[in-house]
């Protein structure tokens, strides 16, 4: 459901596990011309290398099976990837971020062949020449180079059933005819999303409780289509275009309320309700990049140069009912949200190679967006026998509108420098200098106070961003390298827009204009030995993060009146700074003849949460108990929690045809910003079997059915919160896939759109 509390970003925030494969024998400096028989995972300046062009669980397998098994990444949902320590994990391929959307690049990565992957690269903490926020990693996925022409393919279709049954299915088709490439993708499928949610909050004098389920019905289909032709032998153009549309109608909230406090005499009153909700949405998500690209020497020199557009429609209408115990309405909210998203963005890149193995970098990137939201709020009010009420000279249902346009122009240059000192020692420093420039406007006829009728949010930012990085080999044995990077994170657009979410007429979400960017500083230390064995030390400050914070109590508006219901209230703000410091050890061994490649991963994290929150910066709300004394909302407490994590795949076979997965994590407890995170798991289990050109597979996930969110939080001045989500992580899913045509065709190269940073900020 698009409308409930959007905390699952924030459950796994900084909570991903390290994973990794290595080589038993193999002792060379250089793996370059070396034919590899075993999988290698090694640390290279910026970067970890982890070559899987002749791994044995390769074939057959998907590029998003392949990455779960990667070292430091993992996925706790079947649907993103982290990289330990980082918030996000962006995709890029053979250098280039993918320009799709997440729900298509999920399906990109689950329809895609392992076997066209010579290796992949995990950049935990990224140079300046890249467009990342906060404590974002880089995935970039490197393909093999085939060169003769021909067509070559895949069809898969998959089932899965948890709650619900949903299926899906993708065709991906290549060709390659001298100087022309083209590359397409049509993928689609049904589901229904389940969650089950316990809500609790109160004080010691009142208590209030939610229980039920929501079911968010989901149709996709989208596609993407590259063609990239070679002007010269040194010169490509390439056009990308990038389509999803989803559509999810009939989503519905159906929670059973319990409400107890005390009455006008002091005795304590019990009120049964129910919240009955409707939700139609859809969204559709389109862009068009160009790209042209030239070499200009053997070395490696080239100049790069994108124009892209972009844009983003979600149409969200609701129906938010309040009844009572014996189903008669009592109030209605009904809201029409809408979205629109306009993005023009162009980067250039230009890199010169020497033959001293010293590299320069400098580039720039524009941006330049405006969203239109234009938000209409009805509110319906009923008697007793359940009939509208009348309210006489006042309009019914009461209007509350909220049109809010927003526009944003970044600027920005970069410079990196890259030297190889000796064979042993290498560094990179580079610097990113952004200039941002946002104006937001809100035109609320309706609201009675002239001041907040008509509001500008203008936001300049110029911010300066360092980058440092060297790697020591000590010798063919010891590696060590440390990385120092800062960052900006912007808020996502649906975050500055200034509507309610609502879950229960007294729980609901609020969105912030008033939003401003943080920063992030990232500093990580990694040892490594024999490339089998590392030690990562990571830490990451957040200045002014921006986070969901839960304001709770009886409602002090601007004007000094105060409302006669308890309410729950979930603020989008800057909450505070925040430090997450991290300790993880990882071992990897292939085993008897590669039959058994074991990972097994165990450290710690300490969080330091540092927040507190008195008002709504929205609407200017305050919140006092029941005697009217000031609540304020403190997150001040320390943690420190276990994180462990075992990926195993078992081949079964001398043919390396059938092979078995067995999957598992713990994570212990933790605060974060909402409470005190209960500790989580998952064990996943999976067979899979090779035939031909075709693999069959079945994997069921979280079998124990241990991976359910909890969060409960204590505040001294008496309010109380708890949250239980079980959002059916159990399931099986069987999947068939097909492999045709000529396998050695040549991929068309991906292009990197200039409005993904962009796109990543529409979700």
């Amino acid at each position: 459901m698009k409308t409930t509390i959007l905390i699952a970003a924030i459950f796994f925030s900084g909570l991903s596990f390290a994973q990794e494969k290595k080589q038993d024998t193999l002792k060379t400096k250089s793996i370059e011309g070396v034919t590899l028989t075993k999988q290698v995972f090694k640390k290279q300046s910026d970067r970890f290398v982890y070559d899987v062009a002749a791994s044995p669980v390769a074939k057959g397998n998907t590029t998003f099976d392949l990455l779960k098994q990667t070292p430091l990444l993992s996925t706790t949902d079947d649907k993103t990837l982290k990289i330990v320590g980082k918030n996000n994990a962006l995709i890029y391929i053979n250098g280039r971020k993918t320009n799709m959307d997440a729900e298509s690049l999920t399906q990109f990565l689950k329809n895609t062949p392992a076997e066209n992957i010579q290796k992949i690269e995990v950049i935990t903490v990224p140079g300046s020449e890249y467009q990342v926020e906060s404590s974002d990693g880089i995935i970039n996925i490197i393909l093999k180079k085939k060169m003769s022409n021909g067509t070559s393919g895949n069809m898969r279709m998959s089932n899965s059933q948890n709650k619900y049954n949903s299926s899906n299915a993708s065709f991906s088709v290549n060709y390659r005819k001298d100087k022309l490439g083209i590359n397409a993708n049509l993928s689609g499928g049904e589901n229904i999303n389940p969650q089950s949610y316990i809500l609790r909050n109160g004080t010691d004098k009142m208590q209030n409780e939610s229980v039920g389920d929501i079911d968010d019905p989901n149709k996709n289909l989208g596609g993407y289509l590259n063609i990239d032709y070679q002007l010269t032998e040194k010169s490509n153009l390439a056009l990308s275009w990038n389509s999803w549309a989803n559509k999810s109608y009939n989503s519905t909230i159906d929670l059973y309320n319990t409400l107890i406090q005390p009455n006008n005499a002091g005795v304590m009153t019990t009120i049964h309700s129910w919240t009955k909700n409707k939700e139609d949405a859809r969204n559709y998500n389109n862009s068009v990049n160009l790209n042209y690209e030239i070499k200009l020497d053997s070395l490696g020199s080239k100049f790069n140069a994108n124009a892209a557009y972009l844009n983003y429609k979600r149409f969200q209408f609701s129906r938010n009912n309040t009844l009572n115990e014996s189903l008669t309405p009592i109030k209605t909210i009904t809201q029409d949200i809408p979205q629109i998203i306009n993005n023009f963005s162009g980067t250039v890149d230009y890199i010169q190679k020497f033959k001293n193995d010293f590299t320069f970098s400098v580039g720039g990137n524009f941006n330049k967006t405006k969203t239109d939201n234009d938000t209409k709020n009805y509110t319906y009010l009923f008697n007793d026998d359940g009939s509208l009420k009348d309210l006489g000279t006042d309009p019914n249902p009461k209007p509350d509108f909220n049109h809010f346009i927003y526009d944003e122009n970044i600027y920005g240059v970069y410079l990196t420098l890259e030297k190889k000192l000796s064979d042993k020692f290498s560094g990179k420093i580079g610097a990113r200098y952004e200039i941002t420039n946002s104006l937001g406007t809100a035109d609320s006829p309706t609201n009675e106070i002239e001041s907040q009728r008509h509001q500008s949010i203008e936001r300049n930012y110029k911010n300066l961003l360092p980058y440092l990085s060297f790697n020591y080999a000590i010798n063919d044995k010891n590696n060590i390298s440390y990385s120092f990077s800062s960052r900006m994170r912007r808020p996502s657009f649906w975050e500055l827009n200034p509507v309610r979410n609502y879950l229960t007429d007294f729980n609901y979400t609020q969105n912030n204009p008033f939003v401003k960017a943080s920063s992030t500083y990232n500093q990580e230390l990694t040892y490594m030995y024999k490339n089998s064995y590392f030690l990562i030390l990571n830490h990451t400050y957040v200045k002014d993060q921006i986070t969901q914070v839960p304001l709770q109590g009886y409602v002090k508006s601007i004007d000094g009146q105060i409302g006669s219901q308890n309410v729950l209230r979930y603020v989008r703000t800057n909450f505070g700074d925040k430090q997450e410091m991290s300790a993880m050890l990882g071992v990897q061994k292939s085993l008897f003849k590669q039959y058994l490649t074991l990972n097994f991963n165990a450290g710690v994290q300490h969080n330091i949460n540092n927040g507190t929150l008195a008002q709504d910066p929205t609407t200017g709300d305050t919140f006092v108990d029941k005697d009217g004394n000031p609540l304020v909302y403190r997150n001040n407490v320390k943690s420190t929690s276990l994180v462990i994590t075992s990926n195993n795949t078992i081949r079964l076979d001398k043919k390396k045809t059938w092979f078995l997965g067995v999957n598992y994590f713990f994570v212990d407890k933790q605060q974060i910003e909402l409470g005190m995170l209960k500790n989580l798991m998952s064990l996943d289990l999976s067979i899979k079997k090779n035939w031909n050109e075709w693999t069959f597979a079945v994997n069921l996930n979280d079998v124990l059915r241990t991976n359910v969110v909890e969060i409960e939080d204590y505040q001294a001045n008496g309010n109380y919160n708890y949250i239980k989500n079980d959002m059916y992580r159990r399931s099986v899913n069987v999947s068939i896939t097909y492999n045709f045509g000529n396998q050695k065709v040549k991929k068309v190269r991906d292009i990197e759109s200039a409005s993904d940073a962009i796109k990543n900020r529409t979700r």
